[in-house]
């Protein structure tokens, strides 16, 4: 994976989310494949995730249009970090975006001082590479496992 240019380090910048980000997100994150209903990522649960002292949305923002090139989610449970829904737009990856992002959210996790940890699935091979590039390692035999339909606890 390239590095960014220095024309797209100068034209994409790094910002917090803001309210009238939400519609371009949902798209970015559906196109990626991270947005479902099942999945309950709204606006209104980023507004509440936002409350946690730590947490943060990063975007990634083409500066000469404006448009919402990608995410970078941070959530903080108080002992750690979770970095999740990080993407960028599909006409844009291979430029080296995801690395101006990865580098913007790790920099804010050094400045929590607080762990990070995120999952990926194996077979998205661009976003392995990145996270190992970047110092992140496997935490071995570890299996996630999620309830996400809340009739099934008994």
């Amino acid at each position: 994976m390239p590095g960014p240019s220095s024309e797209d380090r100068a034209r994409f910048r790094v910002r917090d989310y803001g309210p009238g980000d939400f519609p371009e997100i949902e798209a970015i994150w559906r196109e990626a494949g991270m947005a479902s209903p099942k999945r309950g990522d709204t606006a209104d649960v980023v507004d509440r995730s936002l409350r946690n002292e730590g947490a943060r949305l990063f975007v990634i923002e083409d500066a000469e249009t404006g448009r919402l090139a990608g995410t970078s989610w941070l959530t903080c449970d108080g002992r750690r970090l979770h970095l999740h829904h990080f993407a960028v737009a599909a006409a844009l990856r291979g430029r080296g975006l995801a690395k101006i992002l990865l580098e913007a959210s790790l920099h804010h996790v050094k400045t929590e001082g607080l762990q990070v940890k995120l999952e990926v699935h194996k077979s998205n091979t661009p976003a392995v590479e990145l996270y190992r590039k970047a110092g992140f390692e496997t935490i071995g035999d570890y299996e996630v496992y999620i309830i996400r339909d809340l009739t099934r606890i008994p």
